[in-house]
């Protein structure tokens, strides 16, 4: 992979056009498996910036409200043919910038692209009722009607198809929408406005501006004029956009995990260990379904262990671009020093760093976020590195004697996202989906991915638990019901 000679710079997309901040002020975009390696210059956005693209979405509001959904929806489906057609192109800019295998890139625009056109057809069909009642000469029914601007603000793991998952519901039901992304991958995110744009979506019904989140976030939040907010990202953060909006303001959080695998007595060891190394460290453990604690019963553990680092130990380290590398950089400098800081709080309360868990400097390793994966062992749960979560390589492995003793460890966090137990037994896997507290659960699977058209939420600090995303019902949180009494 060569690297680009010429840094192109990108600007915020307002009202229909491509402005500068009104700061004057720009930041990078690095590729973390090669600070040398400059992805692209962006705006360092300021308020006034915000407030602007605020104002260009609620002028655009009221005549996107009343275009036709098939016209809305046609929009979507050539957006999303646009990116299908520069695939390639695009995979390899998302890889420069987030670090994730080019493959892996290369699935996530398409899958953002099934996205768009998932919601182009759904939103056709997303409608009101109509009920029964005892006056011949009446009907009733009820209405769907868009809520109006929408603040769409995005993490770095999956700098595409998040957006995506909730751009494209919000504009399919008649919203305008003011999107800020990750810093660490801004240009993915322009690659999709730039998409819409090309697709003919008219002027202020996308905008989008970059830049820190100290600087524009309150706004995106606070502005009377935002009727939702839709945040994925830490726990922290997201409390603190809750707490900040308007009571009149929705809300929509997808935060934090911890996310349990349970291991049975009973369970496939060769399926439980690959399905822990796919789930804890594939996009390098960055992800917020991603298995963060094993909870394995005793009788079996060692086996699981040790064919859980051979398992690992086969995993190829490097750069995105690279055939066979399974796991690449972490995605800063911040998330570096942050997985390093766990690994030592597990060495501190007394876990045993079975395998991994240094970071790499040597050769091409020198220039990256490069770190191995952790394999602890001797954990409990009481331990720094079982209870918060890390978003890297880095998996906890507690043993148990009992089913129950599981269960109580599984639920004993303040996390609820994904959860998943590996057995064959099927009253055990029945009981299992019942009594986690996880708004994903899984039987002999890994605790990442969903499918785009099934719910996706959690539970306890990992959502508001109000609105989930995904599938049909992720079209909800973009609507209003009116219900409407008509008597002849």
């Amino acid at each position: 992979m060569l690297l680009t000679t010429k840094v192109e710079t990108f600007h915020n997309f307002i009202g229909g056009k491509w402005i500068e901040s009104g700061s004057s002020k720009t930041f990078q975009s690095v590729n973390p498996a090669n600070q040398e390696d400059i992805v692209g210059v962006f705006q360092a956005s300021n308020e006034q910036d915000v407030q602007q693209a605020i104002e260009a979405a609620c002028q655009a509001f009221p005549k996107w409200a009343e275009t036709a959904p098939s016209k809305r929806a046609a929009i979507l489906n050539k957006a999303a043919a646009i990116l299908e057609e520069n695939v390639e192109k695009l995979a390899e800019e998302l890889t420069r910038e987030e670090g994730k295998h080019v493959t892996d890139a290369k699935n996530e625009v398409l899958r953002s692209a099934q996205t768009l056109r998932y919601y182009a057809v759904e939103g056709q069909s997303f409608t009101g009722e109509t009920f029964p009642n005892d006056d011949p000469n009446m009907k009733v029914s009820t209405e769907r009607e868009p809520l109006g601007v929408v603040s769409v603000i995005t993490p770095w793991n999956f700098p595409i198809s998040i957006p995506a998952r909730k751009i494209a519901p919000a504009l399919i039901t008649g919203n305008t929408v003011v999107f800020k992304p990750s810093s660490d991958t801004p240009l993915i995110a322009y690659r999709l406005v730039e998409a819409l744009h090309n697709a003919g979506i008219p002027e202020g019904v996308i905008n989008f501006v970059t830049g820190r989140a100290s600087e524009v976030g309150d706004l995106l939040v606070t502005h009377p004029a935002i009727r939702a907010v839709t945040f994925t990202g830490s726990t922290a953060a997201g409390e603190d956009i809750h707490k900040k909006s308007s009571f009149t303001t929705r809300t929509q959080m997808e935060l934090g995990g911890k996310n349990p695998i349970i291991v049975m007595d009973d369970a496939d060891i060769e399926l439980a260990a690959t399905l822990t190394v796919n789930g804890g460290f594939s996009l390098t453990g960055q992800a917020c379904t991603g298995t963060s604690r094993v909870i394995v019963l005793k009788e079996v553990k060692e086996a699981y262990v040790q064919k859980l680092i051979e398992k690992t130990s086969a995993l190829k380290i490097g750069n995105g671009f690279e055939d066979g590398v399974k796991i690449g950089p972490l995605a800063n400098e911040k998330q570096l020093k942050n997985v390093l800081k766990y690994i030592e709080y597990g060495k501190e309360d007394g876990a045993t760093l079975v395998y991994g868990g240094k970071q790499l400097t040597e050769g091409q390793y020198g220039q990256g976020f490069y770190v191995q994966p952790a394999i602890f062992t001797n954990v409990t749960p009481d331990m720094r590195i079982a209870k918060e979560e890390i978003f890297g390589p880095v998996v906890a492995v507690i043993e148990v004697g009992t089913y129950e003793e599981a269960m109580a460890i599984a639920n004993d966090v303040e996390y609820g996202l994904s959860a998943s137990i590996i057995t064959n037994n099927l009253k055990v896997a029945h009981q299992f989906t019942k009594e986690i507290q996880a708004g994903t659960v899984k039987v002999n699977r890994t605790t990442t991915g969903n499918l785009i058209n099934a719910p996706f939420g959690g539970l306890k600090k990992s959502s508001t638990s109000t609105f989930r995303e995904s599938g049909r019902v992720g079209l909800e949180f973009f609507t209003q019901v009116k219900t409407v009494y008509v008597g002849y």
